[in-house]
């Protein structure tokens, strides 16, 4: 048998270059498609974390133009109710003023304005909730002009002296068809500007001339949007706002800001032509796109670190180049494992400041809806302050029996109060202009759940009768269960003394829902202002008159009406009537 031929040197000497070259071959490639995968990489994650910073920007718009114009609304109907407030029109009908300012004072705060402001006919302050400019005359200033010459409420917009603008409602009083007064309501809309300043975007609202009256960058106010971006370049106001509100010394803002283009997005404020602007930087969307990025590298990085690996155990020679080269992926590794902790660091801020963006979203709810129960814990406060005030004289004239009954009353307050506050878990939600499908059986169970302390603690009997069918409503459950609560709490308070109380709740639909709530109290002696502003038959105290005027509001927003009667065998009725769902309508909505 013939050995088989050894392989020449001519043979070996081709075979090392064929080899050699596809080896070559291969690693370009490799080296091609990762070239054209980080490209395209780049250009479709660009494109998309833009449009998700777009979106951002755009929903952050829509919630501060939305904050802003709930602000500016909830301060509107101000002059309206104070204008009409008979202890305001005796007090400048007579010229005694000194109880005025009090008043004022203590409607401030459940209102919600800034400041409240009132005025004689003359135009000089004669009652204020900033003591400091009682005796001004505001004679020439437009809000007291304006009131005087028109029958309804008049929104001013003032340049102040230290710079800003004021903003304010203004309503003349009238008292037997003449003009007394004018009371003015100063809307505080810098708390936004102050809020706004904590993020990373600046922001401006121009009135429907175009001048800018509220915005993050002071230097701003009271130019256009032009003359402000070439005054303050919108990359420096946000650079300003993040120096102010952000710690930076890991890394210079200059790396991040200096000479980057912003993303500008604008919204219509429904107010008086008034229009909101923000810009966004850039910079989130580099570093989130660099991220990605990095771990593509990375991957190539080892694939490569592979082939070389594979490469070298062929020929001993190469052996010291590949172990050159692989010191070097290791320290390429080490720095893209940094860069790659370094962005986790940074999303891990980035989560942390959108958690705090969320809780001030709700914070602000709770703020709204906080003013909706305020008058209600307002009446156990003052109640608990006049009888700790006569406990204290009951103690130092050494009657302690008659002090504990001041203070078993005191704690009864504080259980009612706790009555209330534990129900704002059911209001977390924000109530607003949205209207959605209610279910009236679930909104009344609800209201009595709210009362049930009271109803306990008087031996209330409640009957109710509900139909088999759900009935509903198109509404906002918030504000239907916040009438609910009133019509319930002034039924409790009309069958007080009254030796067997009892509350009768009928619900039926027809061509309305009707919710019926009926007492066997004394009866309404005044059916013609119930529903006025402070109208009110309980004590001083007690309540301030505002609860049926709220509900009456409320009911007429959402289509239906809100009457009330006296029975024919004793007590008040009240009727709630809203517009009934079927499920055509429930279809067309």
């Amino acid at each position: 048998m013939k050995a088989p031929p050894a392989s020449s040197p001519a043979t070996q000497s081709k075979r090392a270059p064929m080899t050699g070259w596809r080896t070559r071959l291969a690693l370009a490639f490799l080296v091609i498609l990762a070239v054209v995968t980080v490209f395209f990489t780049n250009r479709a994650l660009t494109h998309r974390f833009t449009e998700n910073t777009r979106n951002r920007a755009e929903l952050r718009l829509t919630l501060y133009s939305g904050n802003l114009l709930s602000e500016l609304r909830q301060n509107a109907i101000v002059p309206q109710l104070l204008a009409r407030d008979p202890t305001l029109i005796a007090a400048l009908n007579s010229s005694n003023y000194a109880l005025s300012t009090q008043r004022l004072i203590s409607f401030v705060e459940e209102i919600g304005a800034a400041s409240l402001t009132l005025m004689d006919r003359d135009g000089r302050t004669v009652a204020a909730t900033d003591r400091n400019v009682l005796g001004q005359n505001h004679r020439s200033a437009p809000y007291f002009v304006d009131a005087i010459r028109s029958p309804d409420t008049v929104f001013t917009v003032l340049e102040r002296e230290v710079g800003g603008y004021r903003f304010t409602y203004s309503r003349r009083l009238e008292s037997g068809g003449n003009v007394v007064g004018v009371i003015v309501a100063e809307v505080d809309l810098r708390k936004f500007e102050r809020a706004w300043a904590g993020i990373s975007d600046a922001v401006l609202v121009t009135d429907s001339a175009g001048t800018i009256i509220l915005a993050t960058e002071p230097r701003w106010r009271g130019l256009t949007e032009d003359e402000a971006l070439v005054r303050e370049p919108a990359g420096s106001a946000i650079l300003r706002a993040i120096t102010a509100t952000t710690d930076w010394n890991a890394l210079p803002v200059d790396a991040y800001l200096q000479g980057e283009a912003v993303m500008r997005m604008e919204g219509r404020v429904a107010f008086r032509g008034w229009r909101m602007a923000s810009f966004t930087t850039y910079s989130s969307v580099r570093e989130k796109v660099n991220g990605v990025l990095a771990l593509e590298i990375m991957g190539f990085a080892i694939l490569l670190a592979v082939a070389f690996y594979f490469l070298s155990r062929k020929t001993a020679s190469r052996m010291v180049f590949f172990q050159a080269e692989s010191a070097e992926l290791r320290a390429l590794n080490a720095r893209l494992q940094r860069e790659i902790a370094e962005r986790k660091r940074v999303q891990e801020t980035l989560a942390v400041a959108e958690q705090t963006l969320a809780q001030s979203s709700k914070l602000a709810a709770l703020g709204e809806m906080s003013a909706a129960v305020s008058h209600e814990l307002n009446q156990p406060l003052a109640a608990m302050k006049t009888y700790l005030a006569g406990a204290g004289l009951l103690l130092r004239r050494n009657r302690p029996d008659e002090a504990l009954s001041s203070f078993q009353r005191i704690d009864d307050l504080i259980e009612r109060m706790g009555a209330i506050t534990r129900q704002l878990k059911s209001y977390a939600r924000k109530g607003g202009d949205t209207l959605a499908p209610v279910n009236m059986g679930d909104a009344l169970a609800s209201a009595l759940s709210m009362m049930e302390p009271q109803l306990r603690q008087r031996h209330v009997k409640i009957t109710r009768v509900l139909p088999d069918d759900a009935v509903q409503v198109m509404g906002d459950r918030l504000r239907i269960e916040q009438v609910l609560v009133n019509l319930l709490r002034n039924a409790l308070d009309a069958v007080d003394g009254i030796d067997d109380p009892q509350i009768d709740l009928i619900l039926s639909a027809g061509e309305t829902a009707t919710l019926t709530v009926r007492d066997n109290g004394h009866g309404i002696a005044d059916l013609d202002t119930l529903f006025e502003p402070f109208y009110t038959t309980k004590q001083p105290g007690d309540g301030v008159g505002l609860g049926l005027a709220i509900s009456s509001g409320i009911v007429n927003d959402l289509g239906g009406r809100l009457t009330a009667r006296n029975a024919e065998a004793g007590g008040a009725v009240f009727e709630m009537q809203l517009p009934i769902l079927t499920n055509e309508t429930q279809a067309a909505e």
